[in-house]
């Protein structure tokens, strides 16, 4: 009995080890300890007399920041200098009307023109706005880059050109149910082309995506999983990142990761692990990857994160918190190096 006892320990230990260890492409990381407190380098940006509410999304675009306001009840936009964060217009009434919004979904990007594009998820459209026009017309009446359907859209994507985005569709489940798949949208025939790679142990996805032309690399964080997928632009699975919550039981309870950037070669990502249905679902961390997922440190900001964004011009990130200052930035200067 005893033999017995002990052969069926090692069975167990065996397929525990081999759950994971890590292989070339499935990696373990359960200790992620190198942390840094940053949060006094934190520099606040004063929106002065501009009232921008709490649920806010950040761009960047030409020579300008960005902030979506997408609760508000008039402009919907505030226009701010990337440099040094002083204030220009704010822009896109909110309305039924001509020239109005009426459901702001993403602000998408064409750095090239510089244009910006605002999904309507109201009238199911996505309205171009050159900067020059909104600069000079908060006003402005925009252009329909295109239509969208209401089933099957993009929530996000990464502008490359008119062909080709990297979007995370959503996907109708049912009645009321939906998923989130990444995959390459062509903006201009609506043609969605699902990544070939989707790990097999997820149903349920709830992802945010970052993408880097200069290195070939798609990244796919997972709020609802502790894991990171890594993808080549051919959609090839290049590695899978798991973290100590992978396994848990009450996983499902937890968020997981925020919103993922790239900074050159390295991967950034907002970190949680903390309880969705309580503050705690705000991340305050950001966690630091190499290209090939391998984990480099983690930077505690000490403020919940609601968003951010990587300024690559002036090497900073910039933030939207929900918590004692609104708005603020970090200079990275040698924090990764």
């Amino acid at each position: 009995m005893k033999k017995i006892y002990l052969l069926a320990i090692l069975c167990f230990g065996a397929v525990f080890l081999s759950c994971t260890k890590s292989t070339d492409t499935e990696k373990y990381q359960n200790k992620r300890n190198n942390i840094i407190d940053v949060s006094e380098r934190i520099q606040e940006i004063e929106t002065a007399d501009v009232m921008i509410g709490s649920i806010a999304r950040l761009y960047l675009v030409d020579n300008y920041l960005i902030i979506q306001d997408s609760k508000s009840l008039d402009m919907l936009i505030h226009l701010f200098d990337r440099n040094n964060y002083g204030y220009i217009t704010s822009g896109i009434p909110r309305g039924q009307g001509p020239g109005e919004v009426t459901n702001m979904g993403y602000i998408g990007v064409n750095e090239e023109n510089k244009e910006f594009y605002v999904s309507d998820h109201g009238k199911l459209k996505i309205f171009n706005y050159p900067l020059d026009s909104i600069l000079n017309n908060p006003y402005y009446m925009p252009g329909i880059k295109k239509e969208i359907d209401n089933i099957q859209f993009p929530s996000n994507y990464v502008f490359i050109n008119d062909t080709l985005c990297f979007a995370r569709i959503i996907e109708p489940t049912g009645n009321v149910g939906h998923n989130e798949v990444a995959a390459k949208w062509n903006m201009q025939t609506g043609e969605v082309n699902k990544m070939k790679y989707s790990h097999p142990k997820v149903d349920k996805k709830r992802i945010s995506l970052a993408v880097s032309m200069d290195n070939e690399t798609l990244v796919e964080c997972y709020h609802n999983h502790d894991l990171m997928t890594i993808m080549d632009l051919d959609e090839n699975l290049k590695y899978n990142i798991y973290g100590s919550n992978w396994n848990r039981r009450d996983a499902s309870q937890l968020q997981h990761f925020g919103k993922v950037v790239f900074r050159g070669d390295k991967i950034i990502a907002s970190y949680s692990g903390g309880n969705r249905l309580t503050e705690e679902y705000y991340p305050s961390k950001l966690l630091i990857f190499n290209i090939n997922g391998d984990y480099i440190k983690t930077l505690d900001i000490g403020y919940r994160i609601s968003d951010f964004c990587y300024d690559k011009q002036n090497d900073r990130l910039i933030f939207n918190f929900e918590d004692m200052i609104q708005f603020g930035y970090l200079e990275m200067n040698n924090i990764l190096d």
